[in-house]
């Protein structure tokens, strides 16, 4: 359920952001009008946010924050954390990939009971009402506007309820492919 800092790059390598952003129907996915500019957030943490907002949040939700420079590629950030959700008063995991120091992947996830469960998916329908997908044993609720995503994942697993937010922006994303995909073709990293 939650991503794991593997999972995470394989989204980062694999996703085409401009693909699932500019899907037709995006706009009425959200529920809102696609001029709508308010940002997709989730506890006040936001898609595209940079680096040092996001450390910002994390203190102010007596949190903590640890972040590597990736190998692979020097201007992804990998980050691992936990925060305080003010609602619930329980530790949230965080894990996050930044790209040139904005956050192009935020992955915030808990153990919740249904009613906190309900009251994560109240704060994001305030983007919009969804209707909820189903695959097995998992239920996803996904939010689009303005090239960013947000995406409420839950499952029960031996009687417990994990639930995972998720947020994207694809024009970080879309930048970076460009990027690595023109370095592929100069040879140039």
């Amino acid at each position: 359920m939650p991503l794991t800092p593997a999972a995470v790059r394989r989204i980062l390598l694999s996703l085409t952001a401009g693909a699932l952003f500019a899907a037709p129907g995006a706009a009425a996915q959200s529920g809102r009008a696609a001029r709508d500019t308010t940002p997709i957030a989730f506890i006040g943490f936001r898609a595209g946010a940079p680096l040092a907002e996001v450390r910002e949040r994390v203190r102010e939700l007596d949190g903590r924050l640890r972040c590597d420079q990736a190998k692979a590629d020097r201007r992804v950030t990998e980050c691992r954390g936990t925060v305080v959700d003010p609602d619930l008063a329980a530790s949230v995991d965080l894990w996050l990939s930044a790209i040139d120091d904005r956050a192009a992947v935020l992955t915030l996830s808990a153990d919740v009971e249904p009613d906190e469960l309900d009251r994560w998916r109240s704060r994001l329908e305030e983007y919009g009402r969804v209707g909820a997908q189903v695959q097995g044993a998992q239920w996803m609720m996904q939010w689009v506007r303005q090239g960013r995503m947000a995406r409420l994942t839950w499952r029960v697993q031996r009687k417990e309820r994990i639930a995972s937010v998720s947020l994207i922006d694809g024009g970080v994303l879309d930048g970076w492919g460009r990027e690595r995909a023109r370095a592929a073709r100069t040879g140039t990293r």
